[in-house]
């Protein structure tokens, strides 16, 4: 791999799958940094709240640093990944992973900790935007759902590391020594493949779209043809041009996207992005060992409980890579509101049992987890990197990341605070209405979108109107 992709022979018409996958994995180390920074919190919060006398509302901003960070990464992104590339703002996330990492390692105060975890919600902004924008404006149509997909997966990997990492440091050790460092050791880990994720971003390329757009287009194209092979390559070369031309005499970035058609893919996008959170998802992801000591389960039972729910997110990850691009996005995405709801009910209704059953509680958590990985966990992502025009990409990403990142915040605060004064029979039954309203949502308003290039992607939107119905 080189950052100057040399040119590929004419006669050649056949893309490097190998070229892709290996730009695509080093790309998803930002998923996976994502992942472990949002899960590490779910073994070091018990410790944290010992250690620094956190009442509910102060722990639920301990781990709402992270989107509140978040929040304003995705707008710096969306602004600096437009201007100078998809690659400098990713090596920028790297930077700031390794600085959050050991900063919160160190930390010997409430604030000091929570400066650095913003620095951490930073870069997780960057990259929970930036990676999967960039994988889809390098992929080729016929797999882009299952590349991308790989972002997702490079998440749930690093959770699975962090709730790993977090149950053999708490179980290797005296509970003493635990308290006094190993949620310091859980924090300090993050810093290595954050230093592994920037090194190798220098031997991947620019992506070939926003190559176009800076006006380097044998450059760009260069890339597509170790994508796409010769012929394919000239043939999305012509359509990438064609496309922003026509996005060049339209006015004004922002505007744009509040214009006919867009202002509805901008609508899926926000709605979307917010939806997924509303799901229950980073209650369960930061809150699983507490749910389970809720339930019944010891400390270090519960952090090892919470490995399950790790590999699982591993596994049907992959199973949603390999049908994104066959079933498509809007059926997983229906199907998987229906089964969320379902398991959520039944996870109110456990805690609404006289005695909680810690098996019937930790079934109900990893069917929802089943469920949620199969649909909403990387279907949404996918969708949002692929709906809009090059020329606003980056933008118009930022707007639907920073509407997920400020449900994320919301959930993250509130859920102890709705633990402790509503119960968690009704804070699950609120989540499974949550999922409800999805489905409908998605039944009504997302269009279909496997197997389209972007730019027919676009086209659908200016075409469609504000026709709110979902052919495509």
């Amino acid at each position: 791999m080189s950052a100057q992709a040399t040119s590929v022979p004419a006669e050649q018409d056949t893309g490097s799958a190998l070229f892709v996958t290996l730009v695509t994995c080093v790309a998803a180390i930002g998923g996976f940094l994502f992942g472990y920074d949002q899960g590490v919190i779910s073994g070091a919060i018990g410790y944290l709240q010992t250690d620094f006398h956190l009442s509910a509302g102060l722990m639920g901003f301990v781990s709402a640093s992270i989107p509140l960070g978040a929040m304003a990464g995705v707008i710096l992104a969306g602004v600096v990944s437009d201007r100078a590339g998809r690659k400098p703002v990713l090596l920028l996330a790297g930077l700031l992973f390794v600085v959050s990492s050991l900063g919160c390692a160190a930390a010997h105060s409430v604030a000091m900790l929570v400066v650095f975890r913003l620095i951490g919600g930073l870069g997780i902004g960057v990259a929970s935007m930036v990676s999967p924008m960039y994988i889809s404006e390098i992929s080729p149509a016929r797999i882009r759902g299952r590349l991308v997909g790989t972002n997702q997966l490079g998440v749930v990997l690093g959770i699975l590391i962090v709730y790993i990492v977090n149950a053999v440091i708490a179980n290797e050790h005296t509970a003493s020594w635990d308290q006094l460092s190993g949620w310091r050791w859980m924090f300090g880990v993050g810093a290595v493949p954050g230093i592994l994720f920037f090194i190798l971003l220098f031997g991947v390329p620019e992506s070939p779209r926003f190559l176009v757009k800076q006006g380097k287009a044998e450059h760009a194209l260069s890339i597509l043809q170790r994508i796409n092979g010769a012929s394919v390559a000239r043939t999305e070369l012509s359509s990438i041009t064609a496309s922003l031309q026509r996005e060049f005499t339209e006015r004004g970035v922002v505007g744009e996207l509040f214009k006919k058609g867009l202002r509805v893919a901008l609508l899926v996008a926000v709605v979307l992005a917010v939806m997924q959170q509303f799901t229950g998802v980073s209650a369960v992801a930061y809150y699983a060992p507490i749910i389970f000591k809720d339930s019944g389960a010891g400390a270090n039972a519960a952090l090892i409980e919470t490995v399950f729910i790790g590999a699982l997110k591993v596994i049907f990850t992959i199973v949603l890579m390999l049908l994104i691009d066959r079933v498509g996005r809007r059926t997983l995405l229906l199907v998987g509101a229906s089964a969320m709801a379902v398991f959520l009910i039944a996870l109110g209704v456990s805690f609404a049992m006289a005695h909680v059953s810690v098996g019937l509680v930790l079934a109900c958590i990893l069917l929802h987890t089943i469920a949620f990985e199969l649909s909403w966990g990387g279907g949404v992502w996918i969708v949002i990197s692929e709906i809009f025009p090059t020329r606003i990409r980056g933008q118009a990403m930022a707007i639907g990341s920073f509407a997920l990142w400020g449900a994320t915040y919301l959930v993250t605060q509130f859920f102890p605070v709705m633990m402790h004064h509503f119960g968690a029979t009704i804070t699950f039954f609120i989540f499974a209405l949550m999922c409800i309203l999805m489905f409908l949502f998605t039944l009504r308003f997302l269009p279909e979108t496997k197997g389209k290039t972007l730019e027919e992607i676009q086209t659908h939107w200016h075409s469609y109107g504000d026709n709110l119905y979902t052919s495509m």
